[in-house]
């Protein structure tokens, strides 16, 4: 399987650079097998995304490491200029979305196989994912949280919906049976999801061969580990990699990761910052809660700076000033957002008080210290509540991962009357849904089955690390409290 792998991998290499896919400085390349090799290389990371890229030397931050040509990246566009069949079959049916005419004619590539001019490609992609959409029911329930719960059934109709939609067109392809069914059109519609990157003529973006291949950095979350000048500060650049000649001051305006650039018609990617030899090269798809990276990506971060709690507030505190309900949640280290902190506050205020300091509510100060205290115990109460009506505590969620990690490498579980019963109810209900995991082990589990255990631990990291920013909120809001020398 591996040397299977391994040819398939060579051989797309060698596709991509008959079609100009370089990670080369410099336009004029020499002659080769790989459109690799001269900035990145293919390399495993266990613990960190699975395949990615990884620098072959030093890399400068700002500087130019991938380039793609248009003619390269699979779009709707592409797609229906080099299919005549697929065009005219397209335009029959207007009322489909961008996306759903992209997920087609990446089914419709598929189905063709070796004749497909995008094979070498198409065999880069995973079989299934792990998005939203494709958990079932038990993986649904496992997440637990009503807001998370209801996002994974929503993601579910849709895609059973925008299914249906499509039916037609693609017995007017002709489609085989194995891609008429839902199951393949999961398949696709979650490489679309989770693979595609923007482009400014297509809201359904494109499949960007070998750009596809870097795993995720979250915004703010990554910092030079060796030496980088102007540390922090984003680099405006030029079309050949290079700072531009107004220094610093005119760069620190933005930093670029990937963007399809017109003046050269090719998407072009960017060294988010400086990186040593052997070092993983990530790309920033942008700014993500876990619960949405899940829904999108089908992955999601121990640590995401930009993960966010919510909880639901009092009836009267959505009224009462004029921020979204997005804005009102706890961030990952328990601290609630400026708009959920405010609001909290205003609401602390006697009703009879609240107009004398109506315009103190967005300076960021505490109104008083009465009413700090009382959004603090209203915020720890809310938590504490929040916690308590969850089938599973967060220390629970983590014996409940050790066990189903061990599983995967001894295949055996442990006695089920020797856990917690909130674990062993869970455990009961994958293993009766599953009746031959435990007879036969995980050699001889279906793939559906593999997949289940991956999605359910999915699910139950994602609680867990809701449950920390609760736990994390409770202990920051009582650290407030005697700050403020008042007794609990």
């Amino acid at each position: 399987m591996e040397e299977a792998e391994e040819l398939n991998l060579k051989s797309f290499l060698k596709w991509a650079v008959e079609l100009g896919i370089s990670d080369s400085p410099s336009t004029c390349t020499t002659q080769s097998d790989s459109c690799l090799g001269n900035t990145l290389c293919v390399s495993n990371f266990p613990k960190a995304g699975g395949r990615g890229l990884a620098a072959v030397r030093d890399i400068k931050k700002g500087e130019l490491i991938l380039r793609v040509p248009k003619g390269a990246l699979m779009t709707s566009q592409n797609l229906m200029m080099n299919d005549e069949a697929f065009s005219i079959a397209v335009k029959n049916h207007p009322s489909l979305c961008s996306t759903q005419i992209l997920v087609v004619g990446l089914l419709n590539e598929a189905n063709k196989g070796k004749s497909s001019r995008w094979w070498p490609y198409l065999k880069q992609f995973p079989r299934s994912y792990d998005t939203l959409a494709d958990f079932g029911k038990f993986e649904i329930q496992a997440l637990q949280i009503d807001d998370a719960i209801w996002a994974a059934q929503k993601a579910s109709r849709k895609a059973e919906e925008e299914w249906n939609e499509v039916t037609q067109l693609m017995r007017e392809l002709k489609l085989k049976p194995q891609f008429l069914a839902l199951k393949a059109w999961l398949w696709a519609s979650g490489s679309i999801s989770s693979r595609t990157m923007h482009i400014p003529w297509d809201e359904a973006g494109c499949l960007c061969p070998v750009g596809d291949f870097f795993n995720y950095a979250a915004p703010e979350e990554e910092t030079s580990n060796y030496e980088d000048q102007g540390a922090g500060k984003p680099y405006s650049l030029q079309e050949n990699g290079t700072l531009k000649s107004e220094t610093e001051l005119d760069a620190a305006a933005r930093l670029i990761d990937a963007g399809y650039e017109k003046d050269v018609s090719s998407y072009h990617f960017y060294a988010r910052r400086n990186y040593r030899k052997g070092d993983q090269v990530l790309l920033s798809y942008g700014t993500y809660t876990n619960l949405e990276l899940l829904q999108h990506y089908g992955f999601l971060l121990t640590e995401n700076p930009n993960d966010k709690a919510f909880i639901p507030l009092e009836p009267d505190m959505y009224s009462l000033c004029s921020w979204d309900n997005e804005s009102l949640y706890i961030h990952p280290d328990g601290k609630p957002s400026f708009a959920l902190l405010s609001t909290l506050r205003f609401w602390a205020v006697p009703k009879t008080s609240r107009k004398s300091v109506v315009h103190l509510v967005y300076s960021g100060n505490r109104l008083s210290t009465e009413s700090e205290v009382v959004a603090m115990r209203w915020l720890i109460t809310k938590c504490r509540t929040a916690l308590e009506v969850l089938q599973t505590t967060a220390p629970e969620d983590c014996k409940l991962l050790n066990i189903l990690n061990k599983f995967q490498d001894s295949h055996k579980f442990p006695e089920i009357k020797e856990m917690p019963p909130p674990l062993a109810s869970e455990l009961c209900a994958f293993i009766e849904k599953n009746k031959n995991v435990v007879s036969e082990g995980i050699y001889s589990m279906s793939c559906v089955a593999r997949r289940s255990i991956e999605r359910w631990k999915l699910a139950i990291l994602w609680r867990y690390l809701y449950k920390q920013i609760l736990c994390s909120c409770i202990i920051h809001c009582s650290a407030v409290i005697y700050y403020l020398g008042v007794d609990q």
